[in-house]
């Protein structure tokens, strides 16, 4: 399997600048490396990017997580792998990538609330970017038919 073509984020250069400056402030925002990749892996589970799957999960086994936590992360409610913290973030993101799924408030008071429970201000912010940037990946992966395994540059 070959892309139809390069990342649209690498054909112009500009904007890969623009998406690494988001993951630089990901990366300063105070969540864990291990957080940051269960949240790129449930968007791109849902939005069905293999390529982001794939990578996100390398991410995971590479840091030392287990199987169990990896495979169970589609089905996180009914497992019991993950901390509360985890959870909250977990729910946050599904709720941010399944915009249109929402009838009302994208995020709810309720949620709003428990996930405030377990991040801070600075740690939302960098919760949020890298959910919205991993939906951007997710939907150029998606047009352009990355495959999984890809490797960019």
């Amino acid at each position: 399997m070959r892309a139809r073509m390069t990342n649209p984020a690498y054909v112009l250069p500009d904007g890969m600048k623009g998406i690494g400056a988001i993951f630089k402030a990901v990366n300063e925002g105070g969540i864990s490396h291990e957080v940051q990749e269960l949240v790129g892996l449930r968007a791109s589970q849902i939005n069905g990017c293999g390529a982001c799957v794939h990578a996100h999960s390398q991410a995971l086994v590479k840091a030392g997580e287990s199987v169990e936590r990896i495979s169970a992360v589609a089905a996180w409610r009914e497992a019991p792998f993950f901390t509360d913290a985890e959870r909250a973030a977990l729910e946050l993101t599904e709720a941010v990538t399944r915009l249109a799924d929402r009838s009302g408030e994208a995020v709810n008071d309720e949620l709003w609330d428990l996930v405030a429970d377990h991040y801070d201000e600075k740690q939302i912010s960098a919760l949020l970017l890298l959910i919205g940037v991993t939906n951007l990946f997710n939907r150029l992966n998606a047009a352009i038919k990355e495959p999984a395994g890809a490797t960019w540059t």
